[in-house]
């Protein structure tokens, strides 16, 4: 066993040693930058990116981003990235206590575009695949013939098919800007169906240069017609997520108003108000678990349910059963209520909005390609909307409660006959719709600020998908959601924000005018009544 462990200890030994004489190395060649002769510099630049060394790459980046300096006290070199940021030991990245005063390293732009070219060659040589396919991309449009050259050799030895395309894609962009004309077809032909800014760019100066050949300017709008479609085709999935998500939003937001509305024929102006009680629980749930900001979202959702649902049995058993039959006392009632709520959640929290995090795994987006890419927290509101839809579904199909939802719904007076305590339905569903708009806000609040005037913004639009699914239709109520969702995004681009909800709000009157009762129309004897 111990004739196994020399050999490791020796090969670890070697090792540290290795690691600190380039340490030292790179720390003695760091110093020769101390200098005003940009001249010196280049060539110190490029013995650094020769050095082999794991900081060459780090010191480079730092120098042409004018963030390397050398202390006043010691000399030693270090970087710095932010004015006020932690100061870094250039040599080793440890963070360095009381640097003191600074000198920056001064460069030109000569050496920041010499720096630009050691950075790519070093990266392209990183053992990461992500780093090789970064530097590949910052390659198109700016090899000379001596990188491509050297590019070439690489692509033989690159073993990840998307940076050796990334690779022949710097090429054939380098052939295209400066070959002759059978090194620019070529290059068209491998550059065919790429979806890169770069690539169109090129091919539309191609097919504009009075000095190529025909055949070659041909060639290049022909290319680049190909690729417009595609580009066209992808930016109308883009278009359709955007619009599905929109839709989604008022989906979560109304779904909850369709079914008191449709159970009920309550018209509840306060509804907005809990969509943002929801999100000002998702507000509180993250104050009280700072440090788990993932896990408060989870929580945030049966809070936000239970808060909303509270609210709402509340408001129906102190205000709304005094008012059932009569719409318009409960609209001016419930508008009255929607008013107080805002002004207690100022009193409480201020006027001013109030930011919610958003969990790491909902940051970003998901890059399908060039031209297309999905944001994560809109992706996840779409699914969490979906899930409360047929979440709520089954409730309504499968319990005890949904049984005596849709019997009170259908017909509330033989309801009642059989048994069927109807008051106990009104406050439970009132509840239950208060609550799912409570979950509404948890959603909201991942894709706006959280204020006191949050659920103005979406209390018309819950109607009017309402009005136009058909009332107490949770299939009408998805549909319409979805549907007005994608309407309103594909007329923005052409008609802005606003004149694109008006068009859609005059669609919809005019539909009225033909279906008064929506999409899906209840049946039976309720409806006729």
């Amino acid at each position: 066993m111990l004739t196994r462990c020399v050999p490791l200890l020796v090969a670890a030994m070697l090792l540290v040693v290795s690691l600190s004489a380039s340490a030292a190395d790179l720390g003695d060649t760091l110093k020769q930058l101390d200098t005003r002769n940009f001249r010196k510099k280049l060539e110190v630049a490029e013995t650094i990116a020769q050095s082999g060394s794991p900081r060459a790459s780090a010191v480079l980046t730092a120098l042409q981003h004018g963030n390397l300096y050398f202390t006043k006290a010691d000399g030693r070199p270090v970087i710095r990235t932010d004015r006020n940021g932690p100061v870094l030991d250039a040599v080793t990245g440890d963070p360095v206590a009381d640097a003191g005063s600074l000198d920056k390293v001064i460069i030109n732009n000569l050496m920041r575009v010499k720096l630009r070219d050691l950075i790519a060659r070093l990266d392209l040589t990183s053992p990461d695949a992500s780093v090789r396919l970064a530097a590949a991309r910052a390659l198109y449009g700016d090899l000379d013939e001596d990188g491509v050259a050297r590019v070439q050799g690489l692509i033989e030895k690159e073993p990840d098919d998307d940076v050796r395309h990334a690779l022949q894609t710097a090429v054939a962009l380098a052939h295209l800007k400066t070959g002759d004309a059978a090194a620019k077809l070529a290059a068209m032909d491998q550059l065919a169906g790429s979806l890169e800014s770069e690539v169109r760019n090129e091919l539309r100066a191609a097919a504009a240069n009075d000095g190529n050949a025909e055949q070659v300017r041909q060639k290049a709008q022909d290319t680049l017609a190909s690729i417009d479609r595609s580009v066209s085709f992808y930016q109308l999935i883009e278009q359709i997520f955007f619009g599905l998500s929109l839709g989604s939003v008022l989906l979560l937001a109304a779904i909850g108003l369709a079914i008191t509305f449709g159970v009920m024929g309550v018209i509840n102006m306060a509804h907005g108000e809990l969509i943002m009680l929801g999100a000002y629980t998702t507000y509180v749930v993250q104050q009280l678990m700072p440090d788990h900001i993932g896990l408060s979202l989870f929580v945030s959702v049966p809070a936000a349910f239970l808060v909303g649902g509270a609210f709402g049995v509340a408001i129906e058993r102190t205000v709304i059963r005094f008012l059932y039959g009569r719409p318009l006392e409960t609209l001016l009632a419930t508008f009255g209520l929607s008013l107080i709520l805002q002004q207690m959640v100022r009193t409480v929290f201020s006027p001013l909005n109030r930011s919610v995090i958003t969990p790491d795994w909902m940051s970003g987006s998901y890059v399908i390609n060039p031209v297309l890419s999905i944001t994560a927290n809109r992706l996840v509101v779409v699914a969490f909307a979906l899930i409360v839809f047929f979440g709520l579904v089954l409730v309504l199909k499968r319990t005890n409660l949904g049984l005596r939802v849709r019997a009170v719904a259908q017909n509330r007076a033989m309801a009642r006959a059989v048994g069927v305590r109807s008051e106990w339905v009104d406050a439970m569903t009132f509840g239950l719709g208060s609550g799912i708009a409570g979950m509404a806000g948890v959603a909201l609040s991942q894709l706006t600020n959280v204020g006191p005037n949050l659920g103005q913004s979406y209390i018309i639009d819950s109607f009017l998908v309402v009005v136009f699914g058909g009332v107490g239709n949770l299939l009408g109520t998805l549909t319409g959601a979805l549907t007005l969702g994608v309407a309103n995004k594909f007329l923005e681009p052409y008609a802005g924000a606003v004149l694109a909800k008006i068009l859609v709000l005059v669609f919809i009157i005019l539909f009225i005018q033909k279906r008064p009762r929506g999409l899906f129309p209840q049946r039976g004897r309720a409806a006729e009544g």
